[in-house]
């Protein structure tokens, strides 16, 4: 089994930073591509950034040039740095993962419990 776990949510005012970690654990053989989806209230589940293992990285056209992914392979976690905040940011934001589990033949998405972020004067 793996386990993410996530941290760095909060309260900020608009226009401040946070930056979400996501760590994974468990029997981890490696990490495929990781992700992190947000979803505020009233809508839909939304994909923000996806970083592959080799360092790729997409963005969600709301948040492109304000928030950055990166990962630290030696320690199964992911990151996001979220800058220029927004309130239409506020949300709670998710880590997947695509992992190889040591004995597994396939790979398997694993999800972390969400963290809130909310961006209010």
């Amino acid at each position: 089994q793996v386990q993410l776990l996530e941290s760095g949510g909060g309260l900020v005012q608009p226009g401040g930073s946070l930056r979400l970690s996501c760590a994974a654990s468990g029997s981890i053989g490696s990490i495929n591509a990781m992700e992190w989806y947000r979803q505020a209230p009233g809508k839909q589940r939304e994909l923000v950034a996806t970083i592959t293992r080799g360092g790729s990285t997409k963005y969600a056209d709301s948040v492109k040039g304000r928030f950055t992914i990166s990962r630290d392979n030696s320690k199964n976690t992911v990151y996001l740095q979220m800058n220029s905040l927004k309130a239409e940011d506020t949300a709670v934001y998710y880590c997947n993962a695509n992992v190889h589990e040591y004995g597994s033949r396939w790979p398997k998405d694993y999800w972390g419990q969400g963290t809130q972020v909310t961006v209010s004067s």
